[in-house]
Parts: C-alpha cells; sequence; structure tokens
C-alpha cells in the first residue's frame, strides 16, 4: 500500500533517451558521468561576453538527424525530438502494440525557444520587419517541444509542456505519472529539453550573479559543494523517459531500468531567485514524493542532489538532506559534468538515478575537493564512482520562482 492508503498501478521507465554535453546518446553521456568528467568548455556562441562557456551539446549532427526539417526547428525542439525517438527505439515495442491515442506526451522547459526569439529580434532591428522569419512563433513557443514530438511519432494522446524553471524536467515525470496512475494514458515519453546556451540568457543569469565566472578554467568551473563553488555553468540537451506501467512492458520481455515510486511538489512562496533559507518547503516536496512511494528515509541509498554549484542554493540542499537523510544516503550532483541544463536538468538527472539502480553504481560529483565550511554533514559521493546496490534513490529539482519537486526511483 502507498502512504496516502491505496495502491498505484506499478509505472516503470522501459526506455532512455539523452542528448546531453556529456554525450548526444544515453550510452556516452552514462559514461561521461560515471567518470566524473567535466564538459564545460569555451562556447563561440558567448564569445565577447562576461561569461564565455557553457556546457554544450556536441556530437549531435542537426542536418544529419532533421535535414531541411532542422530549419523549421528551435534547437530545444530538435534535442527533444531527437532524445524521444531514442527513448522510443530504446523501449522497442511491439509494432501496433501501443495505441498512438493512449500514449502522451510530457515535457518540460524553462526558456523554450528562446535562441530563436533573439536571432529573429536581432534580423527586425538590424534589417526590418520583412525579414523576420514567419515561422519564428511556432518554431518558439515552449509547447512546441511536446508538440514536435507527437507529429514526428504520431502519438495522438495529450501532449503537455510544463514550465517550473529548473524543476520543469521533474514536474514532467510527476505529471505523467499521474497521467498512467489515473488510467488517462498507457504510455507517456516524459522528460525536459532546453537550448538556452545563448548571448541574451548567459548574460542575464550572470548579471543575476547566478553563473561561474571562471572563464580561464571552464572545466572546474561547476563543482556542488565545494568550499569554492561560486555559481553554475549553463548547459543544454534533453532526456525523454518511457513511462508504462509494468504489466506491458514486461508483456514484451522488455527488462525496465527502474520503477517510478513517487513524486512530490510544493512552492516556497519566498523569493523570486532564493530558496526559502531553512529548506523547509523543499523538504516537504520531499516528504511528499517519499509518502507518496511509500517508502520511508531509511529505505533511501542515493539522493541525487539539484546542487547547481551555487553558493546559497547547495547550502540549502545540504542541510535538507541531512535533516532527512543524515549520512544514510549517499548524495551525488552530475551538475559538475553537464552544467546546469535548467529545464531539461530534472530528467537528465532522474535517467542517471535509473541508470545508477539498474547498474548499482554512483557517478561522483566533479570538481568536489574541499568540503564547503557551510555544507552540511551528508555523504557526498566524489573523485571515484562507487559501486553499491541501490534500492530507492531519490532525484531533487528546484528552480525559480520557489518551485520544488522531486522523484523517487526504485529497484524494477
Amino acid at each position: 500500500m502507498t502512504g496516502h492508503g491505496f495502491r498505484h498501478p506499478d509505472v516503470v521507465i522501459s526506455g532512455i533517451g539523452m542528448v546531453t554535453p556529456a554525450g548526444a546518446d544515453t550510452a556516452t553521456a552514462w559514461e561521461t558521468a560515471c567518470a566524473g568528467r567535466p564538459t564545460a568548455a569555451a562556447d563561440p556562441r558567448l564569445s565577447g561576453l562576461g561569461v564565455t562557456f557553457s556546457c554544450a551539446v556536441t556530437g549531435f549532427d542537426r542536418q544529419e538527424v532533421f535535414g531541411s526539417d532542422s530549419r523549421r526547428m528551435d534547437p530545444f525542439a530538435q534535442f527533444a525530438v531527437a532524445a524521444a525517438r531514442a527513448a522510443v527505439a530504446d523501449a522497442a515495442p511491439a509494432d501496433g502494440s501501443w495505441d498512438p491515442a493512449r500514449v502522451g506526451v510530457v515535457l518540460g522547459t524553462a526558456v523554450g525557444g528562446q535562441g530563436t526569439w533573439e536571432e529573429q529580434g536581432q534580423r527586425l532591428r538590424d534589417k526590418g520587419p520583412r525579414t523576420v522569419n514567419p515561422l519564428t512563433v511556432p518554431k518558439a513557443i515552449g509547447n512546441i517541444a511536446a508538440g514536435s514530438v507527437a507529429m514526428d511519432l504520431g502519438l495522438h494522446g495529450p501532449s503537455l509542456t510544463l514550465s517550473t524553471a529548473c524543476a520543469a524536467g521533474t514536474t514532467a515525470l510527476g505529471f505523467a505519472l499521474d497521467l498512467l496512475r489515473s488510467g488517462r494514458c498507457d504510455v507517456v515519453l516524459a522528460g525536459g529539453t532546453e537550448a538556452a546556451v545563448t548571448p541574451l540568457v548567459t548574460t542575464a543569469f550572470d548579471r543575476l550573479k547566478a553563473l561561474s565566472r571562471r572563464c580561464e578554467d571552464p572545466s572546474a568551473a561547476s563543482r556542488p559543494f565545494d568550499e569554492h563553488r561560486d555559481g553554475f555553468v549553463v548547459g543544454e540537451g534533453a532526456a525523454v523517459l518511457v513511462l508504462e506501467r509494468v504489466e506491458s512492458a514486461e508483456a514484451r520481455g522488455r527488462i525496465p531500468y527502474a520503477r517510478l515510486l513517487g513524486y512530490g511538489a510544493s512552492s516556497d512562496a519566498h523569493h523570486l531567485t532564493s530558496p526559502d533559507p531553512d529548506g523547509r518547503y523543499a523538504e516537504l516536496a520531499l516528504h511528499e514524493a517519499l509518502q507518496d512511494a511509500g517508502v520511508a528515509a531509511s529505505d533511501v541509498s542515493l539522493v541525487n542532489a539539484h546542487a547547481t554549484s551555487t553558493p546559497q542554493g547547495d547550502a540549502v540542499e545540504a542541510r535538507m538532506i541531512e535533516r532527512v537523510f543524515g549520512r544514510g544516503a549517499a548524495v551525488t550532483s552530475t551538475k559538475g559534468v553537464t552544467g546546469h541544463m535548467l529545464g531539461a536538468a530534472g530528467a537528465v538527472e532522474a535517467a542517471f538515478a535509473a541508470l545508477s539502480i539498474r547498474d548499482s553504481v554512483i557517478p561522483p560529483t566533479a570538481n568536489f575537493r574541499t568540503p564547503g565550511a557551510d555544507i552540511a554533514d551528508i555523504d557526498i559521493v566524489h573523485s571515484a564512482p562507487r559501486h553499491v546496490a541501490l534500492p530507492v534513490a531519490v532525484s531533487n529539482s528546484f528552480g525559480f520562482g520557489g518551485h520544488n519537486a522531486v522523484v523517487v526511483l526504485g529497484r524494477a
């Protein structure tokens, strides 16, 4: 029985597709994460700005994947469609086994097609209104990532885009879980996508003093929980997970990565950009997720932390983790490798948590060398991957505006 006193259908992750700075496919991304290999590097798109580096997707040839259609899609939609195709191929449904009217798409994003807005705005200013692309709006609006996935794969269930800032990927997984539990869908492709490495977005974060300014040493810039952390690195990419009931996966012999056991969400209602200083409402979301999953804090052996490498955010989250788990759960942040992928981060990190459960390995927190003096006493995995059985893991995500979202995953 669950904490709410009724039994939910078991929902599993049967396919994963990833396009990330750590790799343009799931296997490469997972290998890079487990190696703790940072991907931040100088980015020519940011030349001349205050921050000149990012965690960019490499090894992804948009022209090769989409041909001439690439001109009709913003990169955030391209990442989503490529990840969704890979996720479905990984889940390997038999022909005709999924009713397209019963397959949904739920994606999260923070800024949508921002690159298109900036490019077309520049055209308008420089060359006048007749040079603006008439497809600007359909390329850039936030819902078009989910819409593009549905069109590309011929899916006719609900297609939704949720925007809860940097919690959006996790919020999408939670909403998808509800669609499956309610019986509205048989399968949901859920995840997050972002292509926010643009001059305006990067400069705006820099003006907020949210970014690391280690332009001379980008690979050491994202350092979650470390004493010398000074801000996050903007990343880009997407992850899409195939969620379905365990019976349908098992019927075709598919061995799932993990079970999606529970979801919790809350709002700080505190500040535009800063978290509640005590982490009370992040903790509320975590407890709600554990209750929804029907597990106790003592059952959890891994926390994939939000931990972006910002001074305040990491300290607040570490104190919250200490209160709930003490040193009973290992903690990692993969943002030392991928940077902060904003609305895609939660989906990427849930995918990493599922792979951790499958492989019984925890990726190290890249660039963590000296524990922050303000970081609570928690068990941070660093220096090398840790090999240990992981029955239950949680993945935290928090966003501007005080959005908190947590998912709980378990062994399939």
